[in-house]
């Protein structure tokens, strides 16, 4: 009996606008997005002063979890940041634990982790610019010595390829372990004779629900401490 041949595809494209592709991960994004929406305004809706209810204590409670974050890795006046930072922590959950639900995950598809990347490039370009001005920005690539330029350049532009990768890596790694433990596991049901795959009740879900739930909430909350680290040392210190 020949060895069964395991593929493990990227993102299928889902339909085409105007000849622009739109693959499943834009799809599942939107998806995200509108969950995401309609999680916050039922979460804040009806809110009061006086008589808060369960939920609004649970709105309050995050917002506030989020300011303290915010507040401890980048500084009191930095805490306009703490929208962005909610929105990537959630953002990245949802956007993993939707394969709980057999969907794939759209932090598994490169393009996601590294479009999050740029924008906390992006964000920590124009903190230093705004502190140190041009020309201390540009002559800031030269400290200690003007002989690290280079290396100061390359390691600048290799902060979100090293962000994007880290998720990404973490999540893609665990599509394909689960996938091929799931395979290995029909044909040792195949081997023994067995008419159902039994061995793949159980085991593979097990699997799923650590690199699904943990690793989802472990990446999220490192890629999360990481753009407020590297924003938040942008700033000069209190």
């Amino acid at each position: 009996m020949g060895l069964k041949e395991v593929v493990v595809n990227g993102p299928k494209v889902s339909f085409e606008i105007f000849g622009l592709k739109v693959t499943e991960t834009v799809v599942l994004s939107w998806v995200v997005m509108a969950v995401i929406i309609g999680l916050v305004l039922f979460m804040t809706h009806n809110m009061s002063k006086t008589n808060p209810s369960k939920k609004q204590i649970v709105a309050e409670w995050i917002v506030q979890t989020v300011n303290g974050m915010v507040k401890d890795s980048m500084g009191a006046r930095n805490l306009h940041y703490a929208p962005y930072m909610a929105t990537i922590f959630s953002f990245s959950i949802f956007g993993s634990l939707i394969s709980v639900l057999g969907l794939r995950p759209v932090t598994g598809d490169f393009s996601t982790t590294l479009a999050w990347a740029l924008i906390t490039f992006v964000m920590i370009q124009y903190a230093k610019i705004k502190n140190d001005g041009i020309v201390g920005y540009i002559t800031g690539f030269a400290k200690p010595i003007a002989l690290l330029t280079p290396i100061n350049v390359i390691s600048e532009l290799a902060t979100p390829v090293s962000m994007s990768i880290r998720h990404f890596g973490n999540v893609a790694s665990g599509i394909v372990i689960t996938q091929l433990l799931y395979y290995a596991l029909t044909s040792l049901s195949t081997a023994l004779g067995l008419s159902f795959p039994v061995f793949t009740l159980g085991i593979p879900a097990v699997l799923s629900v650590y690199f699904d739930l943990f690793t989802g909430f472990m990446q999220a909350f490192i890629f999360t401490m990481l753009t407020m680290a590297y924003v938040g040392s942008a700033y000069p210190e209190e």
